[in-house]
């Protein structure tokens, strides 16, 4: 064979007889050219019929690809006598050679295939193979291109085709997804029955622009004091829950979700590489709470293949954009992404790309800005909808400067940072008032809870400055004294149980009798006595709650009437 003589595969059930060869010899050499040399394989597959490959064109003869294009045919026949209309279309129904473009499976394994085309595949589309899995292709180098495969590769071998599909990998979406368990394919596996889509969304679909988005300036409530109070998170913000392992990160995730009830918010919470007691947990939580009313779970767990966990988190995020297209407010948990960046540092390697810092290919920072940067507050003219994201990521002995977890602290607009030590030493959430921020600030709360909250931080602070420098102290003041005392009690002000979320205007009131130091009482007495006096306002003045709540916003002169009536309280009830 010369060197300018190229091979066309022809697959069938029996050889071809010397006519049929002259045959498809003259097609060839009519549409691609001459030097092509026709080799015979014989392939069961194509009983009755044939598959002619020439280059990266199949032509597909065989009964189960007429029988797919006359399914194909039908499937759009309605009306009332169905019987005769189908008969209509069977009569008039011809079978079409048409070329397929494909890939040749070099090499497969640990949810990865290497092939031999197709020549136009491109980043992100989905290959169907020809045992029916379907895979994305991922990596594209000069003579193979890599795919990932979202089941197993059992089913795949060296030698089998791959044909092209021409779209991107996408996902159902609809309202018929709220308040089930998927997986990251948008299948369910909550033993509920099949979900009826509405649309159907492409994973990765570039961010809104700049014009398109407005500030973000309406709260998205956690219910946690800590939180609410000092690091506010707007909708449309992307607020980062960073920490240890065991530090509560998950726990304030679905604080946050249980938060949202009845305040018109879809909550998405996408479980990566967890495990599969973990999440059914967490669902359990969900549906006890009565949060699974409003919210979707999107699950790829440690048991499966590193496609999916790949893939899952932009699934979660493609269901977000439906409902924010539709005008609503969407809240989206990814937990946890240290560990969808260990995917991909493994699809990545199995892909031979070259290793970078801990082993993470160089897009590594690309993998999360790209999806993260999705999470906006459209304008009105676009809906007004938003997407909130709260991403988790987990650190090793409490190492922020890490590679992950700098890379999202330097996408999102702030973190909360949950520390150990705090953790075990009771203080739940253990958040570390120091280290955590919200970038975006007074701009997401509401009037009333700026004008209470205003200066917790810096007596938190001081507290923390004096707590540190009087370990070395012998006698101590009575001011200084007072003052530690004082700090204890408002870090005791800031526990709070799980799934127990305070409403907003709970919250005015603990922080207007707090900080007004309208009890001066015992570290251990504080958060108690705290508590009773906002049971006493609620309870005898409800009407101003309601305002308070509704309009967001505390007057002067409530606050006054209200700091008058729990100092008369406390007086009448503890004396002082």
């Amino acid at each position: 064979m010369t060197n300018t003589e190229k091979i066309a595969y022809l697959y069938s059930a029996v050889a071809p007889t010397e006519k049929q060869r002259v045959g498809f010899v003259h097609f060839i050499e009519k549409k691609y050219g001459k030097g092509y040399t026709l080799e015979w394989k014989q392939s069961d597959k194509y009983a009755g019929g044939f598959g002619l490959l020439v280059e990266a064109d199949l032509y597909d003869w065989s009964a189960e690809e007429r029988f797919r294009q006359l399914k194909k045919s039908i499937q759009g026949v309605k009306g009332n006598d169905i019987i005769t209309l189908l008969k209509e279309e069977v009569s008039s129904w011809q079978p079409s050679v048409v070329p397929q473009e494909t890939g040749t499976v070099l090499s497969v394994g640990d949810g990865i295939a290497i092939l031999s085309g197709p020549e136009r595949a491109t980043f992100g589309e989905i290959l169907v193979f020809s045992s029916g899995v379907k895979g994305m292709v991922l990596s594209l180098e000069t003579e193979t291109v890599g795919c990932i495969l979202f089941d197993s590769d059992d089913s795949v071998s060296q030698g089998d085709i791959a044909y092209r599909t021409k779209k991107t990998a996408g996902i159902p979406t609809g309202e018929g997804f709220i308040g089930r368990v998927i997986n990251a394919l948008g299948e369910p596996i909550d033993g509920l029955g099949e979900i009826i889509a509405d649309d159907y969304y492409p994973i990765e679909r570039p961010a809104p622009d700049i014009i398109d988005r407005q500030p973000v300036n309406k709260p998205m409530e956690t219910g946690l004091l800590v939180i609410d109070s000092m690091f506010p998170i707007g909708r449309g913000q992307r607020e980062l829950i960073i920490g240890d392992r065991q530090t509560g990160k998950t726990a304030i995730a679905i604080d946050t979700i249980v938060n949202q009830k009845g305040k018109n918010v879809i909550c998405i919470y996408v479980a990566i590489g967890q495990k599969m007691s973990s999440v059914i947990r967490i669902c359990d939580t969900l549906k006890k709470y009565g949060a699974m009313d409003y919210s979707i779970v999107v699950s790829a767990t440690a048991g499966e293949a590193a496609p999916l966990q790949y893939v899952a988190p932009y699934a979660g995020c493609a269901l977000a954009e439906y409902f924010m297209d539709k005008g609503k407010d969407v809240l989206i948990i990814y937990d946890d992404l240290s560990k969808h960046a260990v995917a991909y540092r493994s699809l990545s390697l199995l892909l031979d790309r070259s290793p970078g810092r801990e082993a993470y290919p160089g897009d590594v920072f690309y993998l999360h800005s790209r999806l993260l940067e999705r999470s906006a507050h459209l304008s009105e003219e676009k809906g007004g909808g938003s997407i909130t994201a709260l991403p988790v990521v987990e650190t090793q002995a409490g190492d922020v400067s890490a590679y992950i977890p700098t890379n999202i602290i330097s996408i999102t607009d702030g973190q909360i940072y949950l520390e150990t030590n705090l953790f075990f030493a009771g203080q739940r959430p253990a958040v570390n008032v120091g280290l955590s921020v919200s970038r975006v600030g007074g701009d997401a709360q509401t009037t009333a809870m700026k004008k209470t909250s205003g200066t917790l931080r810096l007596d938190l602070a001081q507290y923390r400055e004096m707590e540190a420098f009087t370990q070395f102290a012998g006698d101590l003041d009575e001011a200084t004294l007072k003052r530690l005392a004082y700090g204890q009690g408002l870090m005791q002000l800031l526990r709070q149980d799980k799934f127990h979320p305070l409403a907003m205007n709970t919250q005015v009131l603990v922080l207007l009798i707090a900080l007004n130091k309208v009890i001066d009482a015992q570290p251990n007495e504080f958060r108690e006595r705290v508590f009773a006096t906002v049971r006493y306002l609620e309870r005898e003045y409800p009407q101003k709650m309601l305002d308070i709540e509704r309009s967001g916003i505390l007057s002067d002169d409530d606050k006054e009437f209200l700091i008058a009536q729990a100092k008369e309280y406390v007086e009448r009830s503890y004396g002082k």
